[in-house]
């Protein structure tokens, strides 16, 4: 496993390129993507970019675009999550969220424009010739990750959740959140130039560090005792119940740290 010293690192190198990048324009709409992006956030999602990348033994700064293609996003699905007519959520990141700062239009713009900028980031990354295949590939599964088969998917399956119907939270905590997670560990691991074994284990390994993100965040939300009144949002834990969803929590963690040691990889985070 990587230090903290060794992730925070990792993290600065994220924050510089995001700010560089998202510096190149000053108008109204340039604004509110970096207050979108820039702040608070854990960047948990590009560290397992790079942590992916350097556990096969390639350098950080070849897999950077990459981690802010992932960020943009992820940051991009937060911007639209919150707007009224999805969960609207005032506050993101310890600041109001994007549309209450700039307006509902705005940040419509902002999230639209931080997606396809992601796209841009990734597929103008100047990368060795070996790796074209490896980036044409990373670009196919952003877009499919990302979609209607992904985040978006799980998007719709939390707007239109049923309790009633079995595994319903389970193939929302996997499209929702675990689909991008996994795309950031196995973009990681495609431009380091994987071998078939590692790129299994690394999957393996996001997938299930995916679902016990998820877990973990539903067992903090469903603690909260200052949520808006009226909010009832799909949570693993309030339906299985909190010590099932600690089980399964150190369940999912465990099992992600086995493929790692099968596959005799670092522990990306």
């Amino acid at each position: 496993m990587f230090s903290e010293k060794h992730l925070a690192k990792g993290k600065a190198l994220v924050e510089r390129e995001l700010e560089r990048i998202l510096s190149r324009g000053n108008n109204r709409l340039y604004e509110a993507m970096r207050h979108a992006v820039l702040g608070e956030g854990k960047r948990f999602r590009p560290l397992l970019v790079l942590s992916a990348a350097e556990a096969l033994g390639a350098e950080a700064a070849l897999a950077l675009p990459f981690a802010c293609g992932v960020e943009f996003i992820h940051t991009y699905s937060l911007v639209h999550d919150d707007l009224p007519c999805m969960d609207d959520d005032d506050m993101r990141r310890g600041k109001p969220s994007c549309h209450k700062a700039f307006g509902e239009d705005i940040a419509l713009l902002a999230g639209d424009a931080l997606l396809t900028l992601a796209f841009e980031v990734m597929a103008g990354a100047e990368i060795p010739r070996r790796l074209s295949g490896a980036k044409n590939r990373i670009l196919l599964e952003a877009a499919r990750f990302s979609g209607v088969d992904g985040m978006i998917g799980g998007q719709l399956l939390d707007i239109t959740f049923s309790a009633s119907r079995p595994g319903a939270i389970e193939e929302l905590m996997r499209k929702k959140t675990g689909a991008l997670i996994l795309l950031a560990v196995r973009a990681g691991a495609l431009i380091a130039g994987a071998k078939k074994a590692a790129l299994e284990a690394l999957t393996l390994y996001g997938e299930k560090i995916g679902t016990a993100f998820q877990i973990r965040d539903d067992i903090l939300d469903a603690a909260e005792t200052s949520k808006k009144p009226g909010v009832n949002k799909p949570n693993f834990a309030a339906l299985a119940g909190l010590e099932r969803a600690e089980k399964n929590l150190n369940e999912w963690v465990g099992a992600a740290r086995t493929a790692l040691e099968k596959g005799k990889i670092a522990s990306p985070v």
